[in-house]
């Protein structure tokens, strides 16, 4: 009896631990009707759930804002090795020559692909940040539908011990229901490969222990950018 209730009570205390990031019921659902979407503030929405999942997450107004939050995010976190996508958000942010100036080795994705394979892997490896956009990100779930094209590489978002996903807010979807929509709609051209981004690495085993950062990064941020029309 002992054992059995040493047993019960380790299990209850590894469940605990295990709930380190909320799972919230929705209780708008029903069997027949699952459609919930985000409410007026899309943007609000899509950090909350994504903090919620154990991701970071930021909004500023412009790209001005946004460039001088990247470069100082670099100089925090140390980070001395870049690869990004190429990508037309991270284009109007001009990533590349930020980070520069911030004094980190900068690679784009686009780049490295069309190098010698050595280097390409030597260099993937050895970042310790990874940037990309996203194709979507859907608010009701916190996530990001990332589509793995030529200069846009999925290793990007997963080989760097940190990552940090730069979005506008005409990439946000409300409900993951949107998310198969465009993608009816693209069915004729969708890439070989999409992840669905939902926070930081995280794994469990048998006996009910959440690890994060094992299998890709351990620290994850999303920086969405408002207000770009006019800046």
């Amino acid at each position: 009896m002992a054992d059995r209730q040493a047993f019960l009570d380790h299990v209850r205390e590894q469940a605990a631990k295990g709930r380190a990031y909320r799972v919230a019921l929705n209780p708008h659902a029903t069997h027949t009707q699952s459609y919930v979407g985000c409410g007026p503030d899309k943007v609000g929405a899509l950090l909350t759930e994504w903090q919620g999942v154990g991701g970071e997450g930021t909004r500023v107004s412009g790209w001005s804002a946004a460039r001088a939050w990247v470069s100082q995010f670099v100089l925090q976190h140390s980070c001395q090795r870049i690869i990004h996508w190429q990508h037309e958000v991270l284009d109007r942010l001009d990533v590349g020559r930020v980070c520069r100036d911030a004094g980190c080795d900068v690679w784009n994705w686009g780049d490295l692909a069309r190098d010698a394979e050595a280097t390409r892997w030597q260099r993937a490896f050895a970042a310790d940040l990874g940037i990309t956009s996203v194709d979507w990100a859907i608010a009701e779930t916190g996530s990001l539908a990332l589509f793995a094209q030529p200069d846009q590489g999925r290793v990007v978002s997963l080989l760097p011990k940190r990552y940090l996903a730069i979005i506008e807010p005409s990439q946000i979807l409300p409900d993951l229901f949107d998310l198969f929509a465009r993608l009816e709609e693209r069915k004729a051209e969708l890439p070989s490969n999409m992840v669905l981004v939902t926070g930081p690495s995280k794994t469990g085993d048998i006996e009910l222990k959440l690890t994060t950062g094992v299998h890709g990064p351990g620290n994850v941020h999303l920086l969405v950018v408002e207000n770009t029309a006019a800046s």
